[in-house]
């Protein structure tokens, strides 16, 4: 199956590109963007080296459906989807932050759990949880923007106001955004017999110096969730959960003896495995929105894509 993880449009008015883990971005005359979501894949802040089909398209679906979902809670930057692998949106200043929010004891809490931790970001992780276990109450781990390939890192609400990342005004209302948009996901969630685990929210400003919702939200890769008719039986029988989220790319890796460490090598990828990934994907998107999944035309995906966005772009 084609697959499409490179793009070099042209597109009209075009000031400049950028190209980030998994989506390429295209500014327009400094005032949209223009989103494009491959079919790559990254896991420990690398990108593997196959595409994964139909993935772009999944994560641009789901992310549109969920934007227009939490929209009444806090504007975002989207304005149009003119093509399943496409969004387009206003032009932000991306706070240098990204808002991780964990309602469980999962991924990376959980390994640093494992590994005697019980402070993450400044936050302090309960004694006596089994891996998956709920929190008292959701925590708020942010991270920093990975810049020039650099792996994100951890880091606590003081810092972040210390180091005046972000002013303590904006910091705050980021974080009760965050809170928010969490519950507003869990419900939607749970609606379609998921747990929302633990997600990422990223946030800007517009020209006015509103705070704005940006980049993707409730999608498998950034996202993970547990099915909820499972998960009491399983955590009694200390099983691992049953989940939808990316995290099956991340433990295929680790059992393969990659963690993207230097000297490590990323095993071979066959196309048995991904097509697998492919379906693992195509159950996500079925599974989080509750929506028959219709495949986009692969033939001649650049084709498509430049066709609708000039196409949109002649419209406005």
């Amino acid at each position: 199956m084609n697959t499409i993880t490179k793009t070099d449009f042209n597109f009209t008015k075009q000031v400049s590109k950028y190209s980030g883990k998994v989506r390429d971005v295209y500014n327009i005359n400094n005032e949209s963007l223009i989103m494009i979501a491959t079919d790559r894949i990254s896991a420990f802040d690398i990108v593997l080296p196959r595409g994964i089909p139909f993935k772009g398209q999944i994560l641009n679906q789901i992310a549109s459906k969920m934007l227009n979902a939490t929209s009444h809670i806090i504007p975002n930057w989207l304005e149009s989807t003119p093509d399943p692998n496409v969004s387009i949106g206003l032009i932000c200043k991306p706070f240098k932050i990204e808002m991780v929010i964990r309602g469980y004891l999962s991924g990376h809490a959980a390994r640093l759990y494992n590994s005697g931790e019980r402070i993450i970001c400044g936050v302090e992780m309960p004694d006596g949880m089994m891996e998956n276990d709920k929190f008292p109450h959701p925590i708020i781990t942010p991270t920093t923007k990975a810049l020039d390939g650099n792996h994100d890192e951890d880091i606590s609400k003081s810092s972040i106001i210390e180091k005046n990342i972000i002013s303590k005004k904006d910091y705050f209302e980021l974080e009760n955004y965050t809170k928010k948009l969490f519950e507003e996901g869990s419900n939607i969630a749970r609606d379609q017999g998921l747990i929302l685990v633990d997600t990422k929210y990223e946030f800007g400003k517009d020209a006015a110096g509103k705070i704005i919702l940006i980049d993707e939200i409730h999608t498998p890769d950034s996202s993970r969730f547990f099915y909820l008719d499972t998960y009491e039986k399983l955590q009694l029988s200390k099983s691992p959960q049953r989940q939808l989220s990316k995290e099956f790319v991340r433990q295929w890796l680790i059992s393969n003896n990659f963690q993207g460490k230097k000297g490590q090598t990323v095993p071979e990828m066959s196309d048995e495995y991904i097509n697998g990934v492919s379906e693992r994907y195509i159950e996500l998107y079925e599974k989080i929105t509750g929506s028959v999944f219709n495949k986009a035309n692969t033939e001649q995906i650049e084709k498509r894509i430049r066709n609708n966005v000039e196409s949109y772009l002649k419209s406005k």
